[in-house]
């Protein structure tokens, strides 16, 4: 399948994959909801070019998934989001059943309606936590506190039997993961003003989160046979952080740094800190 990579696939390189655009983002007012911003009256964000028409857009995905690539769409909004599950749903039903694994990039504001429909679709939502806590300081203030409870709505996923992806969105945000599932496991905005966290139905446990950031995102880009677990036959790509995230408190996990990296079964990095006993383990 073209999906898991050409022939000629290496670890660091694969094709496989498409990329679309439903909006834009929250910050420039440019996501596409159903119902305007509340601070620009009739403001409701736009649906990109690519989006328009939407026939289109809907004949390019038809090709893309007809040439067995997998289709990976950037939506934020709560109706460009569910514009694209018309289109996946179009795509179904043309084509029929498959292992597909459509991917929402991002699928930030979700609609109340639509998050059974990523779970009937079998749609990954690939999602970066940083920006919830980046966003959560101002995104009420845009959309109302209703919407902004269905935003970066994790746990809400989970509970619909939703696959979770996790990743960084870098270099919009940081790229480095303790801050990630910091991020996912506290929801504590950057500004200090919800340090038990903003919306914190929506969290995610440290075990939620490590296993969607790993082999989730494997998943998600039909790897997991190759990598997203330290398992005998995968990829030996692996890190040594400094402390056991699963074991101190969650706020704790922003400060964690990486003392050794592992890439192929050969070490790439080591900090200089790291004790004979951690080389022994």
């Amino acid at each position: 399948m073209r999906r898991n990579g050409p022939p000629n696939a290496r670890p660091f390189l694969r094709i496989g994959a498409v990329k679309a655009y439903a909006d834009g983002s929250i910050g420039s007012k440019t996501a596409y909801f159903f119902e305007p911003f509340l601070t620009q009256d009739g403001n409701r964000g736009l649906l990109s070019d690519e989006m328009n028409p939407l026939s289109l857009m809907r004949d390019r995905m038809m090709k893309a998934d007809a040439a067995d690539l997998q289709l990976c769409t950037h939506a934020i909004g709560d109706a460009g989001i569910s514009a694209i599950l018309d289109l996946y749903a179009d795509i179904v039903k043309a084509h029929g059943e498959a292992d597909r694994r459509f991917r929402i990039e991002h699928a930030q504001h979700v609609a109340a309606k639509d998050f059974d429909r990523f779970a009937q679709l079998h749609v990954i939502a690939s999602v970066q936590p940083y920006h919830a806590i980046d966003d959560g300081r101002f995104v009420e203030s845009y959309i109302g506190r209703d919407r902004a409870s269905r935003t970066y709505a994790f746990r809400t996923f989970l509970d619909h039997g939703v696959r979770l992806a996790l990743g960084t969105d870098w270099e919009v945000a940081p790229l480095d993961a303790m801050q990630t599932i910091y991020a996912a496991v506290t929801r504590a905005t950057l500004d200090g003003k919800n340090p038990q966290g903003w919306f914190p139905e929506q969290k995610l446990t440290v075990y939620e989160a490590v296993e969607a950031y790993t082999i989730g995102s494997a998943y998600a880009e039909f790897q997991e046979r190759e990598k997203g677990s330290i398992t005998p036959g995968k990829l030996a790509d692996m890190v040594l952080l400094s402390d056991d995230i699963f074991t101190i408190a969650p706020e704790k996990i922003r400060d964690v740094r990486v003392l050794m990296t592992v890439v192929g079964g050969k070490i790439v990095y080591e900090s200089g800190t790291v004790s004979p006993s951690h080389r022994s383990k």
